[in-house]
């Protein structure tokens, strides 16, 4: 069964993580199995104090959905043993006509070579013209041949020599010049004694068996009887040697379960080969890769929560079939080639529309579920006093707390009292919880730090804007702004980097150094980036 990857926006604020991992656990409740939440870069400190308290791992982390080789329906065809003969090799290419390559490995089960019909049809004709083998093992030979030892005791591993049928041309009948042939021949007693007298490496007899006089005559000749004819023997002994002498072994394109279509096309298309070797992380073969197998891959199912906005989602979000969109926030510019499940509602907190989608199906999450479910929704709404906060965020919470045993004003101090950051760097704290926006032409980064103390924070005010000036000269920014939203004074201090005019029109204030006070504003997406939308239209 397949995964569904259920996955909140990057830069992930709690609510994100939160509303991933209960849809997630919602789904497999509901008998699917398979859903998993996911989260697309680092817990802030906020989201890692919730997950500890209430006993959760984090989601894993997924930095790129784009298709890659282990979604593709590539081949698996046997990998074969370096020392397996040549003959074997071509059975087993023959017993499938999709099978264009196959792999070869060592004894370990990596990577030697690729076996291809054109290696043995290449090594076949090489042999009429040189018709020697070398050092082909024992073993080998009597498979290939289905033959029987002779002479057990001859103390031999190996065979070499030139193959010849009979007797050699140019050669006195019943005389071998030398011991370096692999002699083949039927009933042919004047032959197999000039063999055996001369010692030759090994002698071959076709359809039939040594006689009792001709076996009393001394040799260190290896002799084989084989059911075969001397013909077809002959060419049996070539195919013997081990498949890893003819494979290719230099020059090999290959690929990982892990490498992007993307990367691999561009690969493919500058190569010529058929197939090509995937290899697993141990660097031992998993199947091989053609290029039809690219033509219609699996994509990775995902379901997006907290977001539904491109510059905010995964990498490779394209490339994905989008099975859903559960958010609060605008409505922005993902599109799908089909119709999918989309449910975005005016309310404080995704994790609200999950917990409501829990009463709907009838299922009651677990105590530590709904504490973090709870914990979430007191973390988007900042404890409900967030212009985005609805009564049926408020409802839920109490709900979900009366579940987990929670009391919601020690989880809301519990949530908003932490550290004020001084012990991290302005870098760290920016990029907590950081969105890019894309309003009509403009492109925005706005980063929101939820505190008890805004001017504590304004304190470091000039190690901000040294961050802020770095990030807008490397990402081009018209405008960025840092939100430094205080709980206690129920509204926000911003710094900001872009055009004064631009920021007095449309906050309706006069900023000073950089800086100004928004009474009341809590929300980013509420408040702050609706006044901008509405100056530009």
């Amino acid at each position: 069964m397949e995964k569904i990857f259920v996955t909140g926006h990057r830069n992930p604020d709690t609510d994100s993580i939160v509303s991933a991992m209960s849809y997630a656990a919602l789904r497999n409740a509901l008998g699917e199995r398979n859903c998993v939440a996911v989260r697309l870069g680092p817990l802030n400190d906020e989201s890692k104090r919730i997950l500890d308290r209430f006993g959760f791992e984090p989601p894993v982390f997924v930095k790129d959905m784009r298709i890659q080789v282990k979604d593709l329906d590539y081949d698996t065809p046997p990998a074969l043993s370096a020392a397996l003969t040549v003959n074997r090799g071509w059975k087993v290419l023959r017993s499938d006509s999709s099978i264009t390559a196959i792999p070869v490995t060592n004894e370990e089960g990596k990577l030697l070579g690729m076996l291809t019909a054109g290696d043995v049809a290449s090594y076949d004709i090489e042999t009429i013209e040189d018709p020697t083998v070398r050092d082909i093992p024992l073993f080998n030979i009597l498979s290939a041949l289905e033959g029987r030892l002779q002479n057990d005791d001859a103390a031999i591993e190996s065979i070499s020599g030139e193959v010849v049928i009979g007797v050699p041309n140019g050669m006195d009948r019943g005389l071998f010049g030398h011991e370096n042939y692999i002699a083949v021949c039927g009933d042919q007693p004047d032959v197999i004694r000039s063999a055996l007298e001369a010692n030759i490496h090994c002698l071959i007899l076709c359809e039939t068996e040594l006689s009792p006089e001709l076996r009393s005559i001394p040799t260190r000749t290896c002799i084989i009887t084989t059911p075969y004819s001397a013909y077809r023997a002959a060419r049996l002994i070539f195919q013997a040697i081990p498949i890893e002498r003819i494979c290719q072994t230099s020059d090999l394109v290959t690929f990982r379960l892990d490498d992007y279509l993307d990367d691999v096309r561009e690969v493919v298309s500058k190569t010529r080969y058929r197939c090509y070797p995937i290899l697993d992380p141990d660097d031992r073969v998993v199947g091989t890769l053609s290029r039809y197998h690219m033509l219609k891959p699996r994509r990775k199912k995902v379901v997006l929560v907290d977001h539904n906005e491109a510059a905010q989602s995964v990498t490779g979000l394209d490339q994905v079939e989008l099975l859903g969109i559960i958010d609060h926030h605008r409505i922005a510019d993902i599109q799908t080639a089909n119709p999918i499940f989309f449910r975005n509602e005016i309310i404080g907190s995704t994790t609200t529309i999950v917990a409501e989608m829990y009463q709907e199906k009838g299922l009651m999450p677990s105590a530590k579920m709904a504490g973090l479910m709870c914990a979430a929704i007191i973390s988007d709404t900042v404890i409900f006093k967030s212009p985005t906060a609805t009564p049926r965020d408020r409802v839920i919470a109490e709900r979900l707390a009366r579940v987990a045993g929670l009391d919601l004003d020690e989880l809301g101090r519990f949530i908003f009292t932490s550290s004020q950051g001084d012990d991290k760097t302005c870098r760290e704290l920016m990029y907590n919880d950081f969105k890019e926006f894309h309003i009509a032409g403009h492109f925005l980064g706005v980063s929101q730090i939820t505190c008890m103390d805004s001017v504590t924070m304004l304190d470091r005010k000039d190690e901000f804007l040294a961050e802020m000036k770095k990030a807008t000269a490397e990402k081009r920014y018209d405008i960025m702004l840092l939100m430094l939203t205080d709980v206690l004074l129920e509204g926000t201090q911003i710094i900001f980097l872009g055009n004064a005019d631009d920021i007095a029109q449309a906050f309706g204030v006069e900023p000073r150094d950089s800086t100004f006070f928004l009474p009341g504003v809590m929300s980013r997406k509420k408040q702050v980036i609706p006044m901008l939308s509405a100056m530009w239209g």
